[in-house]
């Protein structure tokens, strides 16, 4: 049997991008026996019945139909998201500088730009290619450096001890491909697709980190990889999906793509995605026209999202009294202003579900001089009015290239998000 780790990064590795995530997820699901549907198509469900759903490629929801309609038992929901922050490739990409082919970028979310300088660099993503009168799509991934940002020599930049250092993202963080005569990104990747260059359309393409996750630190205490935040909840909300057994409500887990610009797309936190597949589950169980609301009623969403473990060279940017340390188990994560979505109830809920798998819990807030991130938890509660808590496991670096989480966290949160599935309304 795989370890809890090694399955992890295995499952960070086969996603560079939001729609090779969603990919992995959809084998793993396959592989348990869930069955794929269309959007497109009717859906007839009965109890038991366990499919998932697959919206514009970066987004997925899947569930297990309880013994009982959702109207009577609700659905028991963990969400997450599958978008990291990175680059993301222009649509005309080729920048020519100095005798050097380069590859024009646009930041997406929040990234700690300067820990992707001198990074081994590739691109994955997919293609939109046309095929015998029409558009499909194909996932791609370069094996091997394609890319560079190189940092700029100190010697160039004396400066830089006094005043720090100061990328302007048009200027500076644009990486090298290769030399001005060089192929470009389109032959390289249509190549790679086996595609004729002609056919490739349009592109969903971003920079990923060629060095491959691993354990390390005394003991092979932590997990060293890119992207945790947040395929280490996805891992957790699939594997707790899959270790389900059943029972009265329905389980769910949704991985929206977007969350790190805003979650404001169709696959979305705040489209429609994770409505309209609730509302047809209700609907495909004979629900009445009052059904749909009444599960929402019964229903219990845990939104999961890493949270920030005190920096032990930072300490003082944490909260005093709220110091997350990593391998201290799952952190419920709080806000007054509704940053997050937790309050005593939902918190009161989770807390009960890592007591009953003998899991502790530990609390964030935000500084009350910093601001407060957020997430899809707050997102997702005010589309579907279902109670929610926000929570997540420890991790340093976060919005590194390379981020920093502790082993002894995984167990945890996945014994907890299927207490959560597993539980009786109460």
């Amino acid at each position: 049997m795989t370890s809890a780790p090694a399955d992890l990064l295995a499952f960070v590795e086969r996603g560079p991008s939001p729609f090779h995530a969603v990919a992995a997820m959809a084998e793993r699901l396959d592989a348990a026996g869930y069955l794929a549907v269309d959007e497109r198509e009717a859906w007839k469900l009965a109890a038991g019945d366990r499919c998932y759903v697959i919206r514009d490629g970066g987004s997925i929801v899947a569930f297990a139909v309880g013994a009982q309609p959702p109207a009577d038992a609700g659905f028991r929901l963990i969400g997450a998201h599958t978008d990291s922050p990175t680059f993301r490739v222009r649509p005309q990409p080729d920048v020519i500088r100095h005798g050097h082919r380069l590859v024009g970028v646009e930041p997406y979310g929040g990234a700690l730009t300067y820990t992707w300088l001198d990074r081994d660099l590739t691109l994955a993503g997919r293609l939109a290619v046309a095929e015998d009168g029409l558009v499909t799509t194909r996932l791609v991934h370069l094996p091997g450096a394609w890319l560079r940002i190189p940092s700029l020599a100190i010697h160039l930049n004396r400066a830089l001890h006094q005043d720090g250092l100061k990328l302007d993202p048009q200027q500076h963080l644009v990486p090298l491909w290769g030399p001005a005569h060089g192929p470009d990104l389109v032959a390289a990747v249509a190549e790679h697709a086996g595609v004729d260059p002609a056919a490739v359309l349009a592109w969903d393409l971003v920079a990923a980190d060629t060095q491959p996750p691993a354990l390390g630190g005394a003991d092979d205490t932590y997990l060293l990889a890119p992207r945790l935040d947040n395929l280490a909840s996805c891992h957790a909300g699939l594997t707790a999906l899959l270790a389900h057994t059943g029972g009265d409500a329905t389980a769910v887990l949704v991985a929206n793509d977007h969350e790190e610009v805003g979650s404001a797309s169709a696959e979305g936190a705040q489209g429609s995605l994770l409505d309209d597949v609730l509302a047809r589950i209700v609907a495909a169980t004979d629900g009445g026209p009052q059904d749909a609301h009444r599960a929402r009623a019964r229903s219990r969403l845990v939104s999961a999202d890493m949270a920030h473990a005190v920096h032990p060279n930072y300490a003082d940017r944490h909260e005093p009294g709220h110091q997350p340390r990593l391998g201290g188990g799952p952190v419920i994560k709080h806000n007054a202003n509704q940053s997050y979505a937790t309050d005593a109830g939902s918190a009161g809920w989770f807390t009960a579900r890592c007591h009953d798998v003998g899991v502790p819990v530990q609390h964030f807030v935000t500084r009350a001089d910093l601001p407060c991130g957020s997430t899809i938890g707050p997102l997702t509660a005010t589309r579907l009015g279902i109670p929610t808590v926000d929570v997540g496991n420890p991790v340093l670096s976060m919005h590194s290239i390379r981020e920093q989480a502790a082993v002894a966290d995984i167990d945890p949160m996945i014994r907890a998000l299927t207490a959560h599935l597993d539980a009786p309304d109460h």
